[in-house]
């Protein structure tokens, strides 16, 4: 027997990733996305910052931190190799 999938039940996929292959290069995302693509917390997301396995972030406002997509793509496809 098949259970039907309330929509209350799947989480809220943020636009940006599910949009992440078409956006260009120069765009830039977000903490929640970056966490997303990873795989991992956000504490692992910093410490790999700080480690220099995730590219530096780009402060866009006081209390804005994004990174830019290009950076993020290079990044995951030299983890790929």
């Amino acid at each position: 027997m098949t259970q039907q999938l309330k929509t209350e039940s799947i989480p809220n996929i943020p636009p940006a990733l599910v949009n992440f292959d078409s956006m260009p290069d120069s765009a830039y995302i977000r903490l929640n996305v970056v966490k997303a693509l990873y795989g991992v917390s956000s504490a692992t997301i910093w410490r790999g910052v700080k480690a220099g396995a995730i590219p530096k972030p780009s402060k866009l406002s006081e209390r804005c931190t994004a990174w830019n997509v290009g950076q993020v793509r290079a990044a995951l496809a030299a983890k790929a190799v």
